[in-house]
């Protein structure tokens, strides 16, 4: 379920002197004292809600206070949904890997680029591995060199512990 993310002051919650009212069908009825807007409210049997606090004086509307809370979820929602979110893939590589699983691994990280994700390359050391730090580097700086057409490295490789990682972005 999803909600209002902002607090929304209805009927005597509203405390301002005046409002600039608009009515049930969307008709503007002018700026009328709180009082007044909470009469015409009450005649219709409908809420009297504060749309646009910041304006001067603040905007309300007469309407039905569960309706329009379903409304601004209904929203929120899709613009949820529109929202472009940058997945970070991850391609995990070994200083000792072999030319065809290397070959690969970068045929599905440029996949990945492809469609527009990221991509995180990690190679990781296990033991006496550690000893030989360049190799490890040798081959992350290769398949960086590699993927250089089909992205543009965000974060250059670094040695992190036990990891060498780097991260790449679509072009």
């Amino acid at each position: 379920m999803v909600f209002i993310k902002r607090y929304v002051r209805i009927n005597e919650r509203i405390r301002v002197p005046q409002v600039r009212l608009i009515g049930a069908e969307g008709n503007q009825l002018g700026v009328v004292s709180i009082q007044k807007a909470l009469e015409t409210a009450g005649q219709s049997e409908l809420d009297l809600v504060e749309v646009a606090p910041k304006a001067n004086p603040p905007v309300c509307r007469i309407t039905d206070f569960s309706k329009f809370k379903y409304d601004q979820e209904k929203k929120e929602r899709e613009m949820k949904k529109h929202q472009a979110r940058a997945k970070l893939k991850e391609i995990r590589l070994r200083p000792n890997i072999e030319e065809h699983d290397y070959q690969i691994k970068l045929k599905h990280a440029k996949e990945f680029l492809s469609k527009k994700e990221k991509v995180k390359i990690s190679l990781l050391f296990r033991g006496r591995q550690m000893a030989h730090k360049d190799i490890g580097k040798k081959l992350m700086e290769r398949f960086v060199a590699d993927l250089g057409e089909a992205g543009k490295v965000e974060k250059f490789p670094s040695l992190e512990g036990r990891m060498i990682s780097a991260i790449m972005g679509a072009k």
